[in-house]
């Protein structure tokens, strides 16, 4: 296993079964660039540490199922399914938030972590956003599926 898979598993560990901010802020560097469906382009350790702050504070109990995990070169690529609760206020990128829902979701997902020097340079997240504000009740009636 190369520092990659080390750090991506560490920053899943942090983000999910244990959960530590600041070792999620300790795993990406000072310049690091993220890129999220919900908060865009976010660039530099504190901004990254402070989206997965605000996720976890919304889902404090989110776990984390790996479906498949790779390593090429300095990148790691996680594909799995993410489990949470909306216990906590969901922060929006605007700076506003919206009350918990209590509601559960379970959503596919797919990262990317590139490293440099042992931390986090470049992030990428992918996963369904309609999905994800359609478990939470969140869409309007006319947009809204069956969960």
């Amino acid at each position: 296993m190369g520092q990659a898979r080390e750090l991506m598993d560490q920053l899943t560990e942090a983000l999910t079964t244990h959960q530590d901010p600041k070792t999620v802020a300790n795993l990406f560097a000072e310049d690091a660039v993220a890129h999220t469906p919900d908060g865009g382009e976010i660039h530099g350790r504190n901004a990254i540490a402070e989206y997965w702050r605000q996720m976890t504070d919304a889902m404090p109990e989110a776990r984390y199922e790996s479906l498949a995990s790779f390593e090429v070169g300095d990148t790691a690529i996680d594909e799995g399914i993410f489990t949470g609760t909306n216990t906590g206020p969901l922060a929006l990128p605007d700076g506003t938030s919206l009350p918990a829902t209590q509601k559960s979701v379970r959503m596919r997902g797919v990262d990317f972590a590139t490293v440099r020097d042992g931390q986090i340079t470049s992030y990428r997240l992918y996963f369904d956003q309609l999905d994800f504000m359609n478990q939470l009740g969140l869409l309007p009636e006319e947009l809204a599926q069956p969960s």
